[in-house]
């Protein structure tokens, strides 16, 4: 069953097609991968359907619903959540006040706000900081910190931009771990990724943009052999260190 289909899409920008026609189907309970070349149109995508953006045309259905007319706020109280490719944390605030901030979506009152960014931060595992101020936060932990403020809305769909980008090594692994994890306590993932094999490990689909087009999907296997995928996005050593790695 899909949580979220997006029908022929369309966003341009002063006459330059962004998202051309792009459709595409997020199973329930599943992680769903969108891969592309820088510019091909990947977070376009996903402002048009978290409502960051207007799409221009097309149909955008969430859980049954048409959700192309509704404004990001009314997404979000509908349970569509995501994070920024750049994390952009109110840095003279605390952690748990920056959490708050989505904990409020749901919430009756300040006290579930507040109960619902510290079950956020417990679930990253960022609890540890919760009064820190959030400009003394490294790079992996203002990730954690963007991830909890998205989940503290209560979603049922969240929407990942690259939330491994900047990360060490050991760090991407154990976001690998808290995406599963997001997975398994019963949210549908869309994500953004450029580390290949971190996208082959836990997509179940992915879809390819190339200029603003869906070119390839499948599952991941599929996908990294796909002659057009190769050519526009990984190219054979890429796509050979996908498979392998």
């Amino acid at each position: 069953m899909d949580i979220l289909t997006a029908k022929d899409v369309c966003k341009s920008f002063n006459g330059n097609m962004a998202v051309d026609h792009a459709s595409l189907n997020v199973e329930k309970g599943k992680i769903t991968g969108l891969i592309g070349a820088n510019g091909a149109g990947k977070t376009t995508l996903f402002n048009c359907l978290s409502g960051y953006y207007p799409a221009a045309s097309g149909k955008i259905i969430f859980d049954g619903r048409e959700i192309q007319g509704m404004s990001a706020q009314k997404r979000c109280k509908l349970g569509i959540a995501r994070t920024f490719q750049i994390a952009k944390p109110f840095g003279c605030l605390s952690v748990i006040d920056n959490v708050a901030v989505g904990g409020y979506n749901k919430a009756k009152d300040k006290a579930e706000a507040y109960k619902n960014a510290r079950e956020s931060l417990e679930f990253v595992h960022l609890d540890h900081k919760a009064e820190e101020l959030a400009f003394r936060l490294n790079t992996g932990e203002q990730r954690q910190l963007e991830l909890a403020r998205a989940l503290s809305t209560k979603p049922t769909l969240l929407l990942l931009d690259e939330v491994m980008a900047g990360l060490t090594p050991t760090e991407s692994e154990e976001m690998i771990k808290l995406i599963f994890k997001v997975r398994d306590s019963g949210i549908t993932v869309l994500l953004i990724e450029h580390i290949m094999p971190a996208v082959m490990k836990l997509s179940d689909k992915i879809y390819v943009l190339d200029r603003g087009k869906i070119i390839c999907e499948g599952e991941p296997k599929t996908v990294v052999n796909d002659p057009r995928v190769i050519e526009s996005y990984l190219g054979k050593a890429g796509a050979a260190y996908a498979k392998n790695n």
